[in-house]
């Protein structure tokens, strides 16, 4: 029996409800290294489901607001991982998700997918999106992709002259070498850091001018500030 490609046009009807989106598939070529199918044959693409801006947080806040434990200990995730096996079942794939074991390379798979390298506070920055998006999950399938590949767009980070997302962190924690991230959850823990970056989000993500019209809208950005473990 020939194995079909995976139905883009289905799944993305299916996950639109959601607020999420197919942000991009990479197919593998022969021999390459894959992730396994539950068969234990590698598989020949994967699918990288993700929100775009505040897209999820709708039908993510219903969801919540209809549990009476609003979700439990881990909401999104919980939410992301029901929606997304319920697209896995219906479309014949497998799922994975950045916070289960084996552990994915997402990071690759969306700078292959979409062409993304990563910005100064170590965000894979969207030539439009900025970095105001994220990845839920992945869908692995035995057939690859037959689709149109995604463009690959100059790197936003390389056209920045004023690079305010270095100079705007009250704990000079973005530095052109690295993220310093205990410089930044010290700062976090003070004061000034849970009056600032605590309720309204991190200051230097908020300074990249690159899409701002995909800004997390501030219940979004109160819950992730919420969910760091300081």
């Amino acid at each position: 029996m020939r194995t079909r490609h995976p139905d883009t046009k289905n799944i993305r009807a299916a996950l639109e409800p959601h607020g999420l989106f197919l942000r991009g598939f990479v197919n593998f070529a022969e021999g390459e290294p894959a992730p396994a199918l539950a068969n234990g044959r590698p598989a020949a693409s994967v699918l990288l489901i993700g929100n775009i801006g505040s897209s999820l947080w709708p039908a993510f806040s219903r969801w919540r607001e209809e549990r009476p434990d609003h979700g439990g200990s881990d909401p999104l995730d919980t939410w992301s991982k029901s929606v997304i096996r319920t697209v896995a079942a219906s479309a014949g794939a497998i799922a994975w998700f950045p916070s289960d074991p084996p552990w994915q390379p997402f990071q690759q798979w969306a700078m292959r997918a979409e062409g993304l390298r990563a910005s100064p506070l170590g965000i894979l920055i969207h030539p439009v999106y900025g970095l105001w998006h994220g990845y839920r999950g992945a869908l692995g399938f035995a057939a690859p992709v037959a689709d149109e590949a995604s463009r690959v767009e100059p790197h936003p980070c390389d056209s920045c002259a004023a690079k305010p997302c270095l100079t705007s962190c009250p704990a000079g924690a973005v530095r052109p070498e690295a993220f310093d991230v205990p410089s930044c959850r010290d700062h976090l823990r003070t004061q000034q850091g849970q009056a600032g970056c605590m309720r309204s989000g991190c200051l230097a993500r908020a300074a990249c001018p690159v899409g701002v019209a995909y800004r997390y809208n501030e219940a979004q950005l109160r819950f992730h500030m919420a969910a760091l473990s300081l």
